[in-house]
């Protein structure tokens, strides 16, 4: 008998009734051994997930405003405890939550504060489904640098085997201080893979609100086309542009092993939802690209100097103004004597894009140097495109008709994506054209 993971999101831990539903799912198939949990997210539009509430909290403590912290930890209180009832499961939860707001009040710190969601959304699914808790922080660790620890896959194995099922909180573990530890937003996907990968499970079932992927986003295309398979590598990129169906970090830990990943829908458990593999048996002549997506919201810093090709560490000193700002950036298209990045406007705050040119002038004087705001990035994905003739001409045409005009082109070298730049304002039009060229 194999072993099944399965994660749940945040809009399958919602309230009780959708837990109730979620343990229905998992009872249905005795290879469903272990469970990992999100946070309670949105029950419905307008609504706050309680993870946003907690970063809220930790806001007001940082603030050393007491007040707006008890009154927003007082609608944390009131939803799990809601859930509790909608469960019919007493896990103390009242005890649980003084515990949590002490803590916090004693400055457990951000990371401990957002983790708690999941902590507590994990109790009442073990309680639920009547198997063990175990808590991410005996297995899960990170490095100095923040990174997980190979370690984390010696000590889960040795943990979760020996309960045979457990339910696992996801989105943190501890830190080289023995501290709570996060990872990025929607790291829950990723704790699910490393449960996966410690009892090398025969599947990864993450079971969201949508019914696997799509070659495009559903709110911009109407009925996109369903994609019953993915490559982990088309899955990365997809993700990593924007497909936020799951964590584009999460395939790491299953890729190695070798261990698949199949999207369900909760609500539709009916459905087959997408399966992510090694290797796509898709037959590619049918249509070699895979999906589109994109993200908006990127500053592009383009950089004139004559004979730059001909200086050394030019680009490293480049990068090392960014990287002493902490900041990554996306993509880095360059000439003879012009080079760009592109940055997610998420590391430019106020103040932080001016600062940083005058320390690349500094650093490189060169004879020009000019931003690009309010860019967008779509990527055109698939394995099948390097062996097929005229792909980027078919797509920079869709592009020309539909009068959407490309200022950046970056094309991977292993062949497996194009992207381009272009204005915010076109994104929905790029999107359609490229997905109406390939798709209809």
């Amino acid at each position: 008998m194999g072993i099944k993971v399965c994660k749940f999101g945040g809009t399958s831990m919602a309230d009780g009734n959708v837990m109730l539903r979620a343990a229905d799912i998992i009872k249905a198939d005795r290879e469903r051994r272990f469970v990992v949990v999100s946070a309670p997210g949105k029950r419905f539009s307008g609504d706050i997930k309680v993870t946003d509430l907690l970063y809220q909290c930790s806001d007001a403590i940082e603030a050393g405003d007491l007040s707006a912290f008890e009154k927003t930890f007082a609608k944390i209180r009131e939803r799990f405890m809601q859930i509790q009832k909608e469960t019919g499961k007493d896990v103390g939860m009242a005890q649980s939550l003084d515990l949590i707001e002490t803590e916090i009040k004693k400055g457990a710190g951000r990371d401990y504060c957002a983790s708690r969601g999941e902590y507590l959304a994990a109790k009442i699914m073990a309680s639920v489904l009547d198997i063990p808790f175990v808590d991410a922080t005996e297995f899960v660790r990170f490095t100095v640098d923040g990174t997980l620890d190979e370690k984390t896959f010696e000590l889960g194995e040795e943990i979760l085997k020996k309960c045979g099922k457990a339910v696992v909180p996801g989105f943190y573990g501890l830190d080289v201080n023995g501290k709570v530890k996060t990872f990025s937003r929607g790291g829950g996907d990723i704790s699910g893979a490393i449960v996966a990968r410690s009892v090398m499970a025969s599947l990864y079932e993450n079971w969201t609100d949508v019914s696997g992927f799509y070659a495009c986003d559903p709110r911009i295309v109407d009925a996109p086309r369903w994609i019953p398979e993915l490559s982990y590598h088309e899955l990365r990129e997809l993700s990593y542009m924007g497909a936020n169906v799951l964590h584009s970090e999460s395939i790491f830990p299953v890729r190695s092993a070798g261990i698949p990943i199949r999207i369900c829908n909760t609500f539709r458990p009916e459905d087959a939802g997408t399966y992510i593999v090694q290797s796509s048996t898709r037959d590619f002549r049918e249509n070699v690209v895979t999906g589109i997506a994109g993200k908006r919201g990127f500053t592009s810093i383009t950089l004139e100097k004559s004979l730059m090709n001909t200086e050394v560490g030019f680009v490293r000193k480049i990068l090392d103004v960014i990287g002493n700002h902490g900041i990554s950036f996306e993509h880095l298209p360059s000439g003879i004597d012009t080079m760009s990045l592109v940055i997610d406007n998420e590391f430019l705050k106020e103040g932080t894009l001016e600062q940083i040119l005058k320390e690349m002038q500094e650093a490189v004087h060169p004879d020009k140097i000019y931003t690009h705001e309010d860019i967008a990035l779509v990527a055109t994905v698939g394995h099948g495109m390097a062996k097929n003739v005229g792909t980027s001409a078919r797509l920079f045409k869709a592009l020309a008709i539909a009068g959407v005009n490309v200022n950046i082109i970056d094309q991977g070298s292993c062949e497996r994506n194009i992207i381009v730049g272009v204005e915010g304002e076109d994104f929905a039009k790029c999107l359609r054209a490229i997905y109406n060229e390939f798709f209809i």
